[in-house]
């Protein structure tokens, strides 16, 4: 905590901090019980689910600074079975425009990663409203990087093909016997190195060439979407 908080700050500041967090954490812990309280024997199957998001780049400095994310979206079947153990597998899509103000030369384009995965979780509702769905995906991705430059240099798109793995996490809301929403979390690791060149330009942007090697990684948050084909009690 205090690695968190700024050395200016008084002892009187750092105790409202504290303060603040344990209020936080509190209302956090009672809507949770809210929802956790009379729970009913709600045991979902077969489902399909759609999660749209905003991915946000992380690790990878030139990649986090070079690239911002706009979209993520994926869609996949998922099974579970009775002791709450969840099997899915589908298909995901993403795109990370080029920041035109951290690149070391004007570039227009953008990332393109599309990929396939298999996903194993823990699927389990606490009540007749609330759930979680706390698991991992990995699979495989296919990233494109389709720039002006690369266009001119005759190699658009550039291709790179990589592993793939996310731990995530969902909040469910049951709407009713057939359909829920949920917040989606998800961290997401691709085996592949951010570098310039990729984009189309020669320049390294300034930026020590240690951090090209390091896996491309981003934060992705947003909600989805799940239809129960049998209903949540089936």
């Amino acid at each position: 905590m205090n690695e968190i908080i700024s050395g200016d700050l008084t002892i009187f500041e750092k105790s409202a901090f504290r303060m603040n967090m344990k209020k936080c954490i509190l209302l956090v812990l009672i809507i949770c019980s809210q929802f956790s309280g009379n729970a009913q024997m709600i045991t979902p199957k077969s489902t399909f689910n759609v999660e749209l998001g905003l991915p946000n780049t992380l690790a990878n400095k030139p990649f986090s600074s070079m690239i911002q994310g706009l979209l993520n979206v994926g869609m996949y079947y998922q099974y579970a079975f009775d002791n709450s153990l969840a099997i899915g597998g589908g298909v995901r899509y993403s795109f990370f425009e080029v920041n035109q103000f951290k690149v070391p030369e004007p570039i227009d384009g953008g990332v393109h990663s599309t990929g396939a995965f298999v996903k194993v979780s823990r699927e389990k509702f606490h009540s007749d409203r609330f759930g979680t769905d706390m698991g991992v995906k990995f699979g495989y991705t296919m990233n494109l990087f389709s720039t002006d430059l690369n266009k001119s240099l005759g190699q658009n798109p550039q291709t790179v093909n990589a592993t793939y793995i996310e731990p995530c996490i969902g909040l469910v809301l049951s709407a009713d016997e057939f359909t829920s929403y949920r917040l989606h979390i998800g961290y997401a690791i691709q085996g592949y190195g951010f570098r310039p060149d990729r984009l189309g330009t020669q320049m390294d942007g300034g930026y020590d060439p240690n951090q090209f090697s390091k896996p491309t990684q981003y934060l992705v948050v947003g909600f989805g979407f799940t239809y129960y084909f049998k209903g949540k009690t089936q």
